[in-house]
């Protein structure tokens, strides 16, 4: 299992992850508002402003004080052309 640090010296687990976004647009401030309601939200900003979203897989809302682009950079595999699939960084 490989983990990605989303800040703080928290981790993740990067293949659990389905999307890192930006929390600005209101679907996702609905989405961070739901799973609040549900306690499926993780809340890793340390009270700092939330600059990443992440969404897992199991339905967890993961909260990041770091910019949606370095939590990319930090996982351990790359988008393929297109976007389509996910490769490991090393093939």
């Amino acid at each position: 299992m490989k983990l990605v640090n989303i800040g703080f010296g928290n981790m993740v687990s990067a293949s659990r992850i389905v999307a890192i976004v930006s929390p600005e647009s209101a679907p996702i401030k609905r989405i961070i508002s739901d799973s609040r309601e549900k306690g499926q939200l993780v809340d890793a900003t340390y009270g700092r402003r939330t600059r990443a979203v992440i969404i897992m897989d199991s339905g967890h809302v993961v909260l990041s004080a770091i910019q949606p682009e370095t939590v990319a950079g930090r996982l351990p595999f790359k988008p393929e052309k297109d976007g389509e699939d996910m490769v490991a960084a090393d093939e």
